[in-house]
C-alpha cells in the first residue's frame, strides 16, 4: 500500500498544469463571452485574409 502512495505522490510532484481561477471557469462557460470571443477572432480572420488577396 505504501508503494502505491509513494508513486503517486512522485507523479503528482510532476503536475505542473494550471488550474483555472473561478474568474476563468466562468468565462469559459459564458455564452455570451463566447459569442463575443467568436466574433473578434472572426475579425482578425477576415483581416488576415483580406492582407493576403
Amino acid at each position: 500500500m505504501k508503494h502505491e502512495e509513494k508513486n503517486f505522490e512522485k507523479s503528482d510532484q510532476f503536475n505542473l498544469t494550471m488550474i483555472p481561477g473561478a474568474f476563468a471557469r466562468k468565462m469559459r462557460t459564458c455564452v455570451i463571452w463566447q459569442f463575443i470571443r467568436f466574433v473578434a477572432i472572426n475579425i482578425k480572420m477576415i483581416v488576415v485574409v483580406g492582407k493576403s488577396h
